[in-house]
């Protein structure tokens, strides 16, 4: 097996975000569901960004923001994710390639445009998403950097990519590609509603393919059809290598075969919005498993991201993650 060049490439949705705070009372005019993400079309998308407040716009996308977080820690991230030639297509790849991300993907020059989630974050900091996939639903098997998948230690892979046929297929050969070179693939189930919609063909790419599964409470629950947190666990160990569930206040639970890591959530001031904790967790988490960690340092260091990043607005890191784990005593 050739030395990995990269630790971690992720292949998700490339998108801006564009958050604005938002009262429950919005929520309840629009019918939207406080805390789920809904997938919303381009008509939908131009009405709910004309009624939204003031908002801040910055390049996300779950497994972008991960390895974002990543090249934070000192790690050697690259990103594989659809844009357009379009100006939030220029922003993304700016943002991604200053954050110390390898982004090589080609713009499209047809076709929809860059993808946008609108993020509305109540008083209580839960954010409601709700993204128009715009040119990400062009993502597909043909588009796929090979040499870049086989330069990873680790193939991280968003769930919401499930949606566009195309871009699942997509996943399922980078997965190939990845393991065909020796390599780890690890898997987030990004949403509820996602597990939903896909959990047939979650289910059997997590048994054919994934080493490292992520998911919070609400997803693996779904994913296995039972409201018994500690029998969805015992599924997911016996589904894959590695099982990183979690669970927001209560911390998480790492589990492997019989081995069982309960990993407390790191201290936080102040909770701003919870945006992007689950996605820097991962940031935390896999870069341990790509240092040789033990699996509750891994944990640790997940937790240590997450609560700096739910500590502000927005899914990237403001502080260096690399000093905050080193203070820590996790570098």
């Amino acid at each position: 097996m050739a030395s990995a060049v990269h630790d971690v490439v992720g292949i998700g949705n490339a998108i801006v975000d564009v958050i604005a705070h938002a009262d429950e009372a919005f929520l309840g005019r629009r019918g939207l569901v406080k805390g789920t993400t809904r997938l919303i079309d381009a008509i939908q998308a131009d009405r709910l960004y004309a009624e939204m407040g003031p908002g801040v716009e910055m390049s996300g996308g779950s497994v972008a923001n991960t390895m974002a977080g990543l090249a934070s820690l000192g790690a050697r991230a690259a990103y594989i994710g659809q844009i357009r030639d379009d100006q939030l297509g220029q922003v993304f790849r700016h943002d991604i390639t200053s954050a110390g991300v390898t982004y090589r993907m080609r713009a499209a020059s047809s076709g929809p445009s860059t993808a946008r989630c609108l993020i509305l974050v109540t008083p209580d900091a839960q954010r409601t998403m709700n993204t128009y996939l715009g040119a990400c639903v062009e993502l597909g098997p043909e588009d796929l950097d090979h040499a870049l998948i086989e330069s990873a230690k680790v193939l991280y892979l968003e769930g919401y990519l499930f949606d566009p046929p195309r871009a699942k297929a997509a996943l399922r050969t980078a997965a190939e590609i990845a393991h065909g070179a020796g390599r780890k693939v690890s898997l987030s189930l990004s949403d509820p509603f996602c597990v939903e919609r896909h959990r047939a063909d979650f289910r059997k790419l997590i048994a054919d393919h994934v080493d490292i599964l992520f998911a919070n409470e609400i997803e693996i629950g779904s994913l296995y059809e039972t409201s018994d947190f500690q029998a969805a666990t015992r599924a997911a160990a016996r589904d894959c290598e590695i099982a990183v569930l979690t669970r927001s206040a209560k911390g998480s639970i790492v589990v492997s075969g019989s081995a069982r890591h309960e990993v407390p959530p790191a201290p936080v001031a102040q909770v701003v919005d919870t945006t992007g904790a689950g996605d820097l967790y991962a940031s935390g988490f896999l870069y341990g498993v790509t240092r040789g960690r033990p699996l509750e340092v891994c944990g640790r260091l997940g937790s240590l991201c997450a609560a700096e990043i739910i500590s502000h607005i927005g899914a990237r890191p403001e502080r260096p993650l690399k000093e905050l784990a080193a203070a820590a005593g996790l570098a």
